[in-house]
């Protein structure tokens, strides 16, 4: 089995995962690369993405595990030559035999940057942060079944909030992605539903790196 890592930036992110594992299936396919199938009835290819990206979020950290038909190939050419049937936006940064488990990435460095129609005070920053230091923070999130009220704060390991322009707000966060999970958009939900005032207008939603439970980088 082999890990690699790419990223998915500009246009591309409005690529659906699914689209995103046929992209990636097709691509194998198209630089002579045959990945080995699932046994059974109905076979697939033996390819998965780490951490399902959801449409309208940047990444560079993400991880894809894949294992081919008898290649020898070493990781820099499997790079290349995915790069070279892959749609723009979406890299190949590297590829390499794959190391840890992934149960063990516990840990996301995430951007998330508010925009807003009107210039933002010298204090909104401090305010959105402040209620990142609450003791409780009730969120919305969608389970399979149905919503339910989560509270953020014992996900968030680490947060910060400035000011990135006249009229956008950056919250910088290390959070949980895995056992349980914090989508980075339910920070900027958080803002929306306890200071009604600091609504944004648009929102945008990074992905920086991944750690594990230690914020060692996980590969």
């Amino acid at each position: 089995m082999r890990r690699l890592l790419f990223e998915k930036t500009g246009n591309a992110i409005w690529i659906s995962h699914l689209d995103l594992m046929r992209l990636f299936q097709r691509a194998f396919k198209r630089a002579g690369l045959l990945l080995k199938h699932t046994q059974g009835f109905n076979p697939r290819p033996s390819v998965s993405i780490a951490l399902p990206l959801s449409v309208g979020v940047q990444s560079k950290c993400e991880l894809l595990d894949f294992e081919l038909e008898g290649c020898t190939l070493s990781g820099e050419e499997i790079r290349t030559r995915l790069n070279a049937c892959l749609v723009e936006g979406v890299t190949v940064l590297d590829v390499y035999e794959s190391g840890r488990k992934i149960r063990d990435l516990s840990l996301l460095q995430c951007k998330i940057v508010m925009e807003y129609d009107n210039p933002v005070s010298g204090d909104t920053a401090e305010s959105v942060e402040n209620l990142f230091r609450q003791t409780s923070l009730v969120v919305p999130k969608k389970t399979k079944n149905g919503m339910q009220d989560q509270n953020i704060i014992p996900l968030i390991r680490a947060i910060a909030v400035k000011q990135a322009g006249e009229m956008e707000l950056q919250i910088d966060a290390l959070i949980c992605c895995q056992n349980p999970t914090l989508n980075p958009a339910q920070l900027a939900l958080a803002v929306c539903m306890h200071l009604p005032e600091l609504q944004p207008s648009f929102t945008r939603c990074y992905r920086e790196e991944v750690f594990d439970c230690n914020e060692v980088i996980f590969r």
